[in-house]
């Protein structure tokens, strides 16, 4: 049975994600959001709760002294094991699939990559199917970094003479339509 995730193990992933804790709350809600997409678009049963076990397996190897070099792909690794034990009706009180969970380590498999691969292929498709103009306003809008956001979404929202909350509102309505979009041309391309 894995340990539980305790207060010093979740500290260390937080400052995995950054040195500053609020930046680090910040990233750890962005790629909670992230994973939680990423068991949705996969069709997984509580997403929510996956996304969860995925970040607490990562705490709990930070926490045994895991060296992990790049939080984000390593995430990654753990949510396809969660995804693949939650497709299998995997029962959580017994043990995680720790071998394989223990490979995705250091491990950046050619299945995940591929997959990857082809969702960067149809993000791209599905922003070149966009009007010009919706594609500006997506990209401008998702272009940096949290903490430089803000601004450019100020002058980016008078540019177009919307108030911030219509800016926001029309940058959600593009992004649900490139999720759909994306998700139509990945399920395409993997049913290959």
């Amino acid at each position: 049975m894995a340990s539980a995730l305790t207060a010093e193990s979740f500290a260390k992933l937080l400052a995995s994600l950054d040195a500053d804790r609020e930046r680090a709350g910040e990233k750890y809600e962005d790629l909670r959001r992230t994973l939680i997409r990423f068991f949705e678009w996969r069709g997984a049963p509580f997403p929510d709760d996956h996304a969860d076990e995925t970040l607490n397996r990562v705490a709990r190897k930070l926490g045994e002294g895991i060296e992990i070099k790049n939080i984000g792909a390593y995430c990654y690794e753990v949510a396809r094991l969660v995804c693949l034990e939650a497709w299998k009706g995997h029962d959580s009180r017994r043990e995680p699939l720790e071998a394989e969970q223990h490979d995705a380590a250091g491990a950046d498999t050619t299945d995940a990559a591929r997959e990857r691969e082809l969702l960067l292929d149809c993000l791209e498709e599905c922003l070149q199917r966009l009007p010009a103009e919706s594609r500006l306003l997506i990209t401008e809008y998702y272009q940096d970094e949290k903490r430089d956001r803000l601004g450019r979404r100020k002058a980016l929202a008078k540019s177009l003479g919307l108030r911030r909350e219509a800016l926001a509102n029309r940058a959600q309505r593009l992004r649900d339509k490139l999720e759909q979009c994306v998700t139509r041309c990945f399920d395409e391309k993997t049913a290959i």
